[in-house]
């Protein structure tokens, strides 16, 4: 009797220490090994970060030219440029990259004097196409002032010229959110602003011409030209991240695929935000195969509409017109409508149009930066 008194007992003590073992050893180690590795965050320091303010710095190099500052102000400056002076802007902003060419992320400011043959006398600045502008100063502000007093003075135009020159976060959002033209706080409007091309080699960039109804205009545009001024300076410095190509092509019969509708309010044609979507891929069939190339394609094309749906406008989310009256698809490319008013063609004489390319490329290139 008493040894199975014991045996009962030494089974209780065994099942309370296999307990025992389980709640204090294999409880904690279960939770150890099944519980989500959770890294420690800083929350303090990051949210300070909603207060961090940053400070964006452009070196500006400013040059004076000849007849600018006095004798006594031009011994002053410590290195200066001497070059004869071109006849044409054009010229000048050749031979004053050569001169002096400023690294990506610098600007160059010429100042001349305003008896300079450079520019127009009715124009003050001019702003090139290489990180180089030309400034005009009052023949008043070097006289009886030190060197340092002209550049104080000289401060408050230069700072003008750079804003101009430069591209805000504002306008580089404006330029890519046409397509979904949300509110400014959205999220999905800054992911939109935000997206990028995947990494490639090389990109093929290919400008189209879409004319819907050639019988009723002739469609003329000087891409070459158009390439050669606006978008070669750009992929040039381009260069050392991919090898780019560019080509044309003009398509003829192309329509849009996307029916307009007459908007009494606007008096004209429109295109809404929501139908934007659908207008690439019945466009896309008609771009032509680039099956021979394995590069990433961007496709920029600008449509002309026919006069029985002249004018044609995009509006965005507010039914409102955008105003490049463009939009563009990431990682695909853009499409801007080009509105001619006053059509005098017929069935048997077609009417020209000539393709004004400043106001075109504006749009294009704003869609490839």
């Amino acid at each position: 009797m008493a040894t199975a008194e014991v045996e009962k007992r030494r089974n209780h003590l065994a099942a309370l220490s296999f307990v025992a073992v389980v709640v204090v050893l294999g409880i904690p180690m279960w939770l150890r090994t099944t519980t989500t590795y959770r890294a420690w965050l800083p929350m303090a320091q990051i949210q300070e970060l909603a207060e961090l303010q940053l400070l964006l710095s452009t070196d500006v190099e400013v040059v004076f030219a000849r007849g600018t500052l006095t004798p006594e102000q031009q011994k002053k400056i410590p290195v200066m440029h001497s070059r004869d002076e071109a006849h044409t802007i054009d010229e000048t902003d050749l031979s004053m990259h050569t001169l002096s060419e400023s690294p990506c992320g610098s600007l160059v400011v010429y100042v001349i004097p305003q008896s300079s043959p450079l520019l127009p006398q009715d124009v003050d600045v001019y702003v090139g196409q290489r990180r180089m502008a030309l400034l005009r100063v009052d023949a008043n502000m070097k006289a009886g002032k030190s060197l340092h007093q002209v550049l104080a003075a000289l401060e408050p135009q230069v700072k003008e010229v750079l804003q101009v020159m430069s591209f805000s976060h504002d306008d580089i959002t404006a330029a890519l959110s046409d397509r979904v033209r949300l509110s400014p706080g959205s999220s999905q409007s800054k992911a939109d602003s935000m997206r990028t091309f995947k990494s490639s080699p090389g990109y093929e960039i290919t400008f189209s011409l879409l004319n819907p109804d050639p019988k009723w205009h002739n469609v003329y545009w000087d891409m070459e030209g158009a390439v050669r001024t606006y978008v070669q300076p750009l992929l040039s410095k381009l260069n050392p991240v991919a090898n780019f190509s560019v080509d044309s092509q003009t398509l003829h019969y192309t329509m849009l695929g996307v029916n307009s509708r007459f908007d009494a309010n606007h008096s004209a044609y429109t295109l809404s935000a929501d139908s934007l979507a659908h207008v690439i891929n019945p466009v896309e069939a008609r771009l032509g195969s680039n099956a021979a190339s394995s590069n990433p394609v961007l496709n920029f094309l600008l449509y002309v509409p026919d006069a029985q749906h002249s004018p044609l406008h995009i509006l965005d989310n507010q039914k409102q017109k955008v105003t490049s009256n463009a939009f563009h698809s990431p990682r695909w490319g853009g499409i801007m409508v080009y509105n001619v008013y006053g059509y005098y063609g017929s069935d048997e004489i077609a009417f020209d149009i000539n393709i004004n390319m400043v106001k075109v490329m504006g749009v294009f290139l704003s869609q490839l930066r």
